[in-house]
This record gives structure tokens, sequence and C-alpha cells, in this order.
């Protein structure tokens, strides 16, 4: 608060409260500095601990490729992935700055420090092709309508890639000042995905899809882009990756609003193993899938998957991940699931079970191909029954669905039940074939749900195809580096998969998203979903 001393009032009682609430101003602003400068040097103190482990982890490596060539040659290539990918997550992670932390000192600090990494930058390699795209303002000065004249221009080259080919984009922006009144006149810097960065939509959506759809991890990926002629090192390529996580993250957001809104939702799990800190061994995570898609029965919502990460099994992840939802849950019979399928204080519960058929059949057809049980060759082929019954259906409307339903499938199912019964009072308790008709009839309600409606499935099959692309990635680069990394996988698996099911090239689609999402409004972030954006090349269709 600012006086004027020239005009400070007379009366003693005022000056005192005057002084007095300087004085607590003072306290304020030094006990809002000490947090400040509190918070700053945590972020420091993890920064720094990631570096230390970072630091552990190239020695480590490079220790071990001295060794690689042995007896034990293949286990040390193993072990060295393992930590590859432990590395690459770290890198990511300390690519993120604690923006929140920062002091205004620190701000400045990071500029600078900013401005020196520029200057050291390395210049893109001369081989590449280049397109220039020039910016030039108008002939004519806007503040007196004098006839310009050039300058100096500055140039920005950024490192892009256009399916099959870098490609280096030079921006010009000519400088020009007005002949009359000397003013100056130049055009702004395009935005880029990453402030001040290198790399183009092009590229970073290359690198992700790389990444996260074609399973290849950074440090190969840095390694095919080297045999092009294009360094571009792991902790480069992590930073990016970091960088355009953080960028789409209100758009993964948007998509599982739009999956949380259905009637139906289909989901299912699959175990991923992740790095646990500090003992270089893994536990293991978990990825969650919930998908909507009403295209079986001509449902006009356009199909979307979200998926989620969690540290482990236990069901509290699906319940909080589900709390928002209304409606039918078809999945398998994970007990986590369990109480959203019951009553709470006298509340109906908000979550409907809808059973998979499929998983029944998985059950017999073990048992078949191990014993060649007569009695599970038969349940299979009733059951077999039952999903060429649906097969029929496929496409239709629901009441078109549930009117072939009841008058085929209806007799079959009854008629299962029947033998069901039957077959379980003449075999033995204990016998794995006991065990399979025990898991459908405890399942019963469940299992003929989809009898009465026709927006339900047979079969959880759909989720199961959407875990599928996840299982190629776990057996391709093993597992996730860390929690951090298996949320950010969670994300990205989002919006390449939801693309896919919406019929587009998922790097067409992401190279589209991050060449505008950095400017975009954030209360119309629906408009860069799959289904609503305009991309302008690389659309295929459907499969």
């Amino acid at each position: 608060m600012r006086f004027d001393l020239a005009n400070l009032p007379n009366n003693i009682a005022t000056l005192h409260r005057i002084i007095a609430s300087q004085a607590a101003d003072v306290a304020s602003e030094r006990e809002a500095r000490a947090a400040r400068e509190a918070e700053l040097a945590a972020a420091k103190s993890g920064l720094l601990a990631k570096t230390l482990e970072i630091e552990k982890l190239q020695l480590q490596i490079a220790r071990l490729r001295r060794v690689q060539f042995g007896r034990s040659s293949e286990k040390i290539t193993r072990t060295i992935e393992q930590l590859e990918l432990m590395l690459e997550d770290l890198e990511v992670e300390t690519s993120v700055p604690a923006a929140s932390a920062a002091s205004p000192a620190a701000d400045v600090e990071q500029s600078s420090s900013s401005k020196s990494k520029r200057s050291g930058r390395k210049p893109l390699a001369e081989h590449l092709p280049r397109r220039e795209v020039v910016h030039e303002p108008s002939c004519t000065c806007p503040a007196c309508g004098g006839e310009m004249r050039k300058v100096g221009e500055d140039v920005t080259e950024v490192l892009d890639y256009v399916p099959g080919h870098f490609e280096v984009i030079k921006h010009i922006r000519p400088a020009f000042s007005c002949r009359r009144c000397e003013g100056m006149v130049q055009l702004p810097m395009p935005s880029l995905p990453i402030e001040r960065g290198q790399p183009g939509a092009g590229l970073l959506a290359h690198v992700v899809v790389g990444k996260y759809c074609d399973h290849l991890p950074l440090y190969r990926q840095s390694g095919i882009y080297a045999r092009e002629g294009v360094e571009l090192d792991r902790a480069t390529l992590a930073d990016w990756v970091g960088k355009a996580a953080a960028l789409v993250s209100p758009l993964v957001e948007a998509v599982a609003q739009h999956v949380m809104a259905a009637e139906k939702l289909h989901a299912d799990d699959t175990p991923v193993p992740v790095l646990a800190p500090g003992t270089g061994k893994t536990k293991t995570g978990r990825l969650w899938v919930y998908l909507r898609d009403e295209r079986p029965y001509g449902g006009g919502a356009p199909p979307a998957v979200v998926y989620r990460y969690s540290p482990d099994r236990k069901g509290e992840h699906p319940r909080a991940q589900l709390a928002k939802f209304r409606g039918f849950l078809q999945a398998d019979g994970y007990s986590g699931f369990g109480p959203l399928y019951e009553t709470s204080n006298g509340k109906p519960a908000t979550v409907t079970e809808v059973a998979c058929w499929a998983h029944v059949r998985r059950k017999f057809y073990d048992i078949h191909v191990a014993t060649s049980a007569p009695i599970a060759g038969d349940a299979l082929a009733r059951i077999g029954q039952l999903f060429d019954i649906e097969r029929a259906a496929m496409g239709r409307s629901p009441q078109v669905r549930v009117r072939i339903r009841q008058s085929s499938a209806r007799p079959v199912i009854d008629d299962l039940a029947a033998f069901f019964d039957a077959t379980l009072a003449r075999i033995s308790g204990r016998s794995e074939l006991a065990g399979a008709i025990r898991y459908a009839r405890s399942r019963w309600s469940a299992l003929t749900r989809y009898l009465d409606d026709g927006r339900l499935e047979i079969s959880n099959n759909a989720a199961e195809r959407a875990i599928r692309p996840l299982a190629l990635g776990r057996k391709n680069y093993l597992f996730a580096g860390s929690d951090a990394g298996g949320e950010r996988a969670a994300a990205a698996y989002t919006l390449i998969e939801t693309a896919k099911l919406n019929g587009l090239d998922p790097e067409a689609y992401l190279r589209d998203v991050l060449g505008r999402i950095a400017e975009h409004p954030i209360n119309r972030i629906g408009e860069l979903l799959p289904w609503n954006i305009a991309i302008r090349s690389f659309a295929r269709a459907a499969a």
C-alpha cells in the first residue's frame, strides 16, 4: 500500500494503524516468500534425486555393455533393455518442470538457462530437405499507410516428419520498416507444439505413435533415426514425449467424459510389469480399459475407449474410475466390480452387471482340449449355437435383436440350463468340469440379461480386442519404467485407439491435434475429438 508522505494524517492512532498494517503486509510477504522458497527447494531436491538415479542407470548400462558378449549375453541383453526403459521414463519425468514451485527469481534463472541451451543447439543436418514458409506482413505501413522496405529477417528451423522421411521447415519472417514513419513490422512466429522447441507436430506424432502404437521404445527409435542421419538422443525424445503428454491431457479427459456418459460399457484389464523404484525389480500394475461402442446395435454415439492405469489390482481403483458411470457394465467375473452391482444405504445399485459368454465357453474349451471330455464338447456345441444366432442380430436395431434372441436364443439357453443342472448332479463336484458349470450357473442372471435388452452383447470380446495392443506392447518392450510411465501409456493408448475406432490413422490424427492444441481454447476441446476434428489428410476407411 502506497501513501502520500506529504499528506500523512496527524492522528496518532491512525498512524499506528498504518504502521501495523505495513508490518503485517511485510510479515505476510515474508511468509509467502519462505513458502515459495521451500517449494522450490523441494522441487530441486526431487530433480536432483532423479538426475542422480539417471546417472547411476547410465553407468550400469555402460558396465553391462562391456560384458554383453559372453555365456550369459541373453540375460545381460534383457537386463540392459530393462534399465533402458527405466531410464527412459525417468528422463520423461525430469523433462516436466515444476512450474508451480517456481519463484519469479527462478523464472529469470530458467529463462536465461533456456537461452543458453538454445544458443548451443546443434544445427539441423544439412542433408535433410528443406521447405520454406515465409510469413510476410503487408507492404503498407499499418500506422501511416507508407511504403515498407525490407531491413532483415529471422529464420527458425523446425524438424518435422512427413510419412516416409524427415524434412526441415524454415520459417522465414522478414522485418520491414516504413519509409515515411520508420515504424517496424514483423509477423510473429507461428506457435509450435512445444514452445521454443525444435520438433514439429508431425515429428512429435511420429515419436508418440512409434512408442505406443508400434511399440518401439525411445532408445530404439533413436537408433533408427541415426541411420537416417538424424541425431536425436533418447533424452531429447523423452523430453518431447513428456511435454506432448501434458499437452493432450485435456483431450484425454474429454474422451473419458464421453465414454462414461454411455448407457453400456465394456470393461477389462491386463497386467503391466512396472519397475519398482529403488529396487531394480518389477511389480505388477494394471491397465484398465473402458469401451463405448454402439455400432453393433446401430447407436448414434461415436465409439471411444479410455484406458486407466493403477499400481495394483485392488477393487478400489476400478470403482473410483467408474464412480460417475450409470448403466450396464459388461465384464468378467472380477470381484472388485462387485460393490458396484450392490445396493448401498438403501439406494439401488447404479451399475448393472452383464456377464460374458466367451468366458464361459473358454472354460469348457480348455477342459475339452486337455481331456476330450464329451460333456465339455457338448457344452461347446450348445454355446456355439448362441454365437451363431448372434451373428444374425449384428447391426440390427435393439428391438429386432431382442426379437431374434427371444425366438432363437432363449430356447437354447433354457435347454443349456437344464443340461448343466443334470450334468452337475452326476459328476464329481471336485472336477474341473463341475467348476466350469458352477461358474456359469452362478452368473446366470447376468449371462442371460442380453436376451431382454438389444443394446447388450453376448460377450465382452470388444473389450478384449481393445486390450490386445497393450499385450503386444508388453511383449515387445517388457514393461513400463514407472507408475508415471504407466499413466502416460494409458493416455496415449486412449487417443490412439479411439482414433482407430473412428477410422482415422492415429499418426495423422495426432499430427493435426498437436499442431492445433497449444492455442486451442480449452472450453472448445471437444472440437479436437476424433469424431469432430477435420483431418486434413490420411483419413482411412474404418476396418
